[in-house]
């Protein structure tokens, strides 16, 4: 892997269903593809209405555990979304856990580096692979294996645009296929793999792998960055024994 230390940018056409692109490949190749047009901007706007109105407890970042939320359901079980993930999870996909990840002036923050590697449990069974174990809002989480992440794919759906400026999702592609990463490895892979910014516009998606290694930086400007995080799985038992909450 070649060292560079700038991060190119992603032409969005690229990875374009509309542009005859293999989505499916290249979420299996890059680790993400990104899917334009996935709702109108009344659709989003209306979203945001309905999390604005639902009083739902908001941390610094947005708000976690949004699935239960009527707007968000629809979205995430919506006809077109859906046809999209099961080609890359199979037919039994199913939605399980939803985040608002709310990026403006006054609410500003970056992420470094990283693997989303929690995943929402219904109980703590303590399993080969499986922990550290904790628990978010009352919901138990464990940090997953590999071979159950790899049953795993989010959507990241933009409610706003998402521009260079705005602080979108930056992704070293293909490194989805490392396994899960210790923070050494992660530092390491950000050193040698060239770092793909990607802008989305909105009402568009990203679809990515959660062991992909991805960041975010902060905004340099004053437009709001809201994006509807919501990750499907193959199966609600994972793996044997290990059954998802649906958070």
């Amino acid at each position: 892997m070649r060292k560079n230390s700038q991060s190119r940018i992603i032409r969005e056409e690229t990875f374009y269903v509309d542009g005859k692109m293999n989505l499916t490949s290249e979420v299996e190749k890059s680790g993400y593809g990104i899917l334009p047009g996935v709702v109108c901007e009344l659709e989003t706007r209306s979203l945001l209405d309905e999390l604005a109105g639902a009083g739902l407890p908001r941390s610094r970042a947005g708000i976690r555990h949004v699935m239960g939320n009527p707007g968000v359901s629809r979205i995430a079980h919506a006809e077109n979304i859906l046809l999209a993930v099961r080609e890359i999870l199979g037919d039994g996909a199913i939605p399980f856990r939803a985040t608002l990840f709310d990026k403006s002036p006054t609410s500003n923050w970056l992420v470094m580096w990283h693997q989303d590697t929690a995943l929402p449990l219904l109980d703590k069974r303590e399993s080969e692979g499986w922990g550290p174990w904790s628990v978010k809002d009352g919901v138990t989480y464990a940090h997953a294996p590999a071979k159950a992440l790899e049953k795993v794919l989010a959507v990241r759906l933009h409610l706003d645009d998402s521009n260079l400026h705005n602080g979108p999702l930056r992704i070293l592609p293909g490194t989805h296929t490392a396994g899960v990463l210790t923070d050494e490895e992660i530092h390491k892979l950000s050193e040698d793999v060239p770092g793909v910014e990607c802008p989305v516009p909105q009402g568009g998606a990203i679809l990515m792998r959660p062991l992909v290694v991805h960041a975010s930086s902060k905004s340099v400007s004053g437009e709001p960055r809201r994006v509807i995080h919501i990750e499907y799985a193959a199966q609600k038992e994972i793996l044997p024994g290990m059954t998802l909450a649906i958070a």
